[in-house]
């Protein structure tokens, strides 16, 4: 089975969105795959702990993509093996009249995960340069002080958005959180085989809104935006990975894979040690404890 090199999905460069591909072929069936996930998955739960012993990094994990793109699956299969209360899943909807109140980026500040934990952002901070962006009309309902008519929300409106994007993560960076933020890529095909299931399959109904088909039929809309966010704001400290996303499993495999390998990259997250008066009185309390 071939190897997950991260320069392979990882945006360093400017990128065409029409280049980005939604399939890899592992040369390995499925279930060598599945075996590949569990053993990393089981890797990244391990250093999970040590994340949260250590208690000076946070680690963000935000996923984008097109509807049916397996953004749930992926979270489902890659986080099974962490302790449930070192990671916490946030899904972005509409946002709320309380969210609207605030500025943008106010109800993914407050989700963001705390020093020894990893919060998973299920849509991001980026719905507000990709879903606005094909419907500028939206940004009317954040009553903005500057913006009174569609006309408004012109490109230097969105340069200051991807400004202030920019800023924010950079700032969440530099004070212990490592990003990753990964675009899964997948095709129109698949998209369209992926609904048809849904309505076909009475048990996945329920996933499955009107609005999906219209958001559809703006695909070419949402692909020149995806190609703007991801070649304004893929930074060194908080890069872009591309992944293609047209087989769930080996999706799945490649964003674990990266996750590990990157972090095991921070050589001082370590468990801490005890003080030297805690471990000098190590067998007196094992005595104590032996003697109850």
């Amino acid at each position: 089975m071939k190897e997950v090199h991260i320069s392979d999905y990882k945006v360093e460069g400017p990128i065409a969105i029409k280049d980005a591909k939604t399939y890899v072929d592992f040369e390995a069936d499925e279930k060598a795959i599945e075996d590949a996930l569990e053993e990393t998955r089981e890797r990244l739960g391990d250093l999970q702990d040590t994340l949260y012993a250590h208690g000076k990094y946070a680690v963000l994990v935000c996923l984008q993509g097109m509807d049916a793109a397996g953004k749930d699956s992926l979270i489902r299969e890659v986080f099974k093996d962490f302790n449930a209360r070192g990671v916490v899943v946030h899904s972005f909807k509409v946002p709320t009249e309380l969210e609207k109140n605030h500025d943008y980026l106010w109800r993914h500040y407050i989700a963001l995960p705390a020093r020894g934990k990893f919060g998973v952002f299920n849509r991001t901070h980026y719905e507000n340069v990709l879903v606005t962006r094909v419907h500028p009309n939206y940004i009317l309902g954040e009553n903005l002080p500057d913006v009174n008519s569609v006309s408004d929300v012109n490109e230097r409106f969105w340069d200051k958005r991807f400004e202030q994007i920019n800023n924010f993560e950079k700032t969440i960076a530099d004070n212990g959180t490592i990003i990753f933020k990964f675009f899964l890529s997948l095709s129109k095909d698949e998209q369209k085989h992926r609904q048809l299931r849904r309505l076909r399959k009475t048990s996945k109904n329920w996933k499955f809104s009107a609005g999906d088909l219209d958001e559809r039929d703006l695909w070419s809309d949402y692909m020149r935006c995806y190609q703007d966010v991801l070649n304004r704001t893929s930074k060194p400290h908080a890069p872009w990975y591309v992944i293609p996303s047209d087989d769930k499993p080996t999706a799945r495999l490649i964003v674990a894979s990266i996750m590990l390998q990157e972090l095991q990259q921070y050589k001082d997250i370590t468990e801490p040690e005890l003080d030297d008066k805690t471990k000098a009185r190590l067998e007196e309390f094992i005595a104590r404890l032996e003697k109850e």
